[in-house]
């Protein structure tokens, strides 16, 4: 119950109070009412009695609803406050998370933006492409298979030489990156076909002169492989060439130039190391037999050894039986001369 309740009833037994004045007053000018009037202040006293119970009821019910709201609010407030002070961690953890990221984009973007200073410069372009192709080469192969800036009998200096037996050779290496015909290639705006055939016919020119290069400068004969290899240090650019290019791709082979890519180039060493590997057993093989060889010489210089031992020894034991039968033939000749009667008693020879 709220306060217009108890002001309702505040007012009603005020109403009850004035009633029984009125009633009072009547019962002193009428005799006769007496006993109505006695009856009736009965009735009221009554009345306000439990009009009075009434109001001590809802006033503990009121206190009693009073002191649930009072802890129902402090439970929500406590509850509140934990919830907010979780989000406000919450939020603070996610901001320090969030100028983590911002610092590390902001690296990144320097780092972007020191990348597309090197590639903008033909040097630090090539040298990008020859410490890529480096990477590879010593992370696959052996010292003493490759080796790098490699100048041919022609003057002509490869990127990298790998020393492989004939045949094949040694095959040559050359680190190329046509980065602005391909950034011009991209670059074409959607749906401008003069402009995209300009831009094609310069990748083309650039990868062409580039094939023909390698060719002409790092195909020696006598010196190295019937064949070269062209180094593509970025996969978008072997990617566009194959995709859409393939009767340039088509002209390298022809011209022996084989274009290859870092995923590409890594499979090519693994080729090459295998092709070591199968040299180097190869040669083992040769010093294992020659090795067997050298072993059966040794082992029939032994048999033949064996064998004039075994006749040393047959004619050893001939000769001990030759000494058996010369001694039995002296022992019976001394025992026939024995045997001669001298007129005296034998002597018995004595035994062996």
């Amino acid at each position: 119950m709220d306060i217009l309740t108890i002001i309702l009833l505040c007012l009603v037994l005020l109403l009850v109070a004035a009633l029984a004045v009125i009633m009072l007053r009547q019962a002193d000018l009428s005799q006769d009412r007496g006993r109505e009037a006695e009856q009736m202040r009965q009735q009221l006293s009554l009345a306000l009695s439990q009009q009075a119970e009434t109001v001590q009821r809802v006033e503990r019910s009121l206190r009693e609803q009073e002191l649930a709201l009072s802890k129902a609010v402090g439970e929500r407030l406590d509850r509140t406050d934990k919830a907010t002070g979780q989000i406000v961690t919450d939020l603070r953890e996610r901001l320090v998370r969030i100028d983590e990221a911002q610092k590390k984009i902001g690296d990144l973007s320097t780092q972007v933006v020191s990348l597309q200073e090197v590639l903008s410069n033909k040097q630090a372009r090539g040298a990008f492409g020859e410490v890529q192709l480096n990477d590879l080469v010593q992370s696959a192969l052996p010292p003493q298979a490759y080796e790098f800036q490699y100048t041919l009998s022609s003057g002509a200096r490869a990127d990298c030489l790998l020393k492989l037996p004939n045949p094949p050779g040694s095959i040559a290496i050359d680190a190329k990156f046509p980065l602005e015909s391909y950034s011009a290639l991209r670059a074409v705006p959607a749906g401008d076909a003069p402009a995209l055939l300009v831009a094609q016919r310069a990748f083309q020119q650039a990868i062409r002169k580039h094939i023909g290069d390698i060719r002409d400068r790092y195909i020696v004969s006598g010196e190295t492989a019937e064949s070269a290899l062209m180094f593509l240090p970025s996969e978008a650019v072997y990617a566009e060439l194959h995709a859409n290019f393939t009767g340039l791709v088509e002209e390298s082979y022809r011209a022996r130039v084989w274009i290859v890519s870092p995923t590409t180039m890594m499979a090519t060493l693994n080729t090459v190391r295998a092709v070591l590997k199968d040299v180097r057993m190869r040669e083992q093989a040769g010093e294992i037999q020659k090795t067997v060889g050298l072993l059966l010489e040794d082992v029939k210089r032994l048999d033949d050894r064996v064998d004039r031992l075994k006749t040393h020894f047959t004619q050893t034991e001939k000769d001990l039986r030759d000494i058996d039968t010369s001694a039995d033939r002296i022992t019976k000749r001394g025992q026939r001369i024995l045997d001669v009667d001298l007129g005296e008693e034998p002597t018995a020879l004595p035994k062996p």
